[in-house]
């Protein structure tokens, strides 16, 4: 298994957060990719590398980018043997290829042929949660049908649906749709699905598909790598596997509960999330 972690974002919402703050005592993160923020004692992406690392989940991580933050990101890898960066080439939000684009552009350029483990840079998960437990879910349901493919879930408060993709299985904890920020009345689901999907190398044909139904779509629709797994759902057995929550890094305030949580809250850094 490879593992593809998006961050060509701009961070545009926490950059004018940054810039905004009067005390002056995040000054530091101006111009900061966000899966390079310090949270604790590393930057984000960090944690992710540890912990796939030490899991043995998969054999190579790969982290797409653009062409703003490149340097930094190669900078951040050479401390890593195991992380290869590709830029997307994107030099603005405006501009940007969105991430199931992004998804494509690390499967073609790094030839991957595996199955892919997709991770959002600016995510991170509570410490119950464990790559090993979810490669060992993702394993039982190959052994089952070599389409299938995993994403998380977490149980998200009511009026948190319209913020989400929310995911509606059936007993057997396969999804039969994902609603993307619906209102709590159109769903009786509070199935959060945040970004972290295993994509069986079965499925990964399937992205070009996507991609040229989509190519006259406005770029929201190419985005979200969300748009994909609901599209991708009527067409491969797709099933969950719960956790408890996350952290997803979107502002000034989701950074400070983060990295707070990290400084003060997480108890045993070496084995999270492994």
């Amino acid at each position: 298994m490879k593992a593809v972690i998006l961050a060509a974002g701009y961070g545009t919402r926490l950059q004018r957060d940054v810039a905004a703050d009067s005390s002056g005592r995040f000054a530091h993160l101006a111009g900061t990719a966000k899966p390079l923020l310090p949270v604790g004692r590393s930057a984000l992406l960090s944690l992710w590398v540890r912990a796939l690392t030490a899991a043995r989940c998969v054999d190579c991580i790969h982290v797409v980018t653009n062409a703003v933050y490149h340097a930094a990101f190669e900078e951040w890898a050479s401390h890593f043997t195991n992380v290869k960066i590709l830029s997307d080439q994107t030099t603005s939000n405006e501009g940007r290829l969105g991430a199931v684009a992004c998804l494509q552009l690390a499967v073609k350029h790094f030839n991957i042929e595996d199955h892919v483990l997709v991770i959002g840079g600016d995510t991170l998960f509570k410490e119950d949660f464990s790559l090993k437990k979810v490669k060992e879910r993702f394993n039982e349901l190959q052994a089952e049908s070599e389409d299938s493919c995993l994403l998380l879930s977490y149980q998200c408060q009511e009026e948190e649906t319209i913020k989400y993709g929310i995911l509606e299985v059936d007993s057997d904890l396969r999804v039969l749709c994902m609603k993307e920020k619906p209102l709590s009345a159109e769903t009786q689901s509070r199935r959060a699905c945040p970004c972290f999907y295993m994509f069986s190398k079965k499925s990964l044909p399937l992205l070009e598909n996507f991609l040229e139904e989509k190519k006259e779509a406005p770029i929201e629709e190419k985005d979200a790598p969300g748009n994909f797994v609901s599209w991708l759902i009527p067409r491969k057995p797709v099933y969950i596997h719960e956790i408890s929550g996350r952290f997803d890094v979107g502002n000034l305030p989701s950074y400070i509960e983060c990295d707070l949580y990290f400084r003060e809250t997480l108890q045993d850094v070496e084995s999270y999330m492994v």
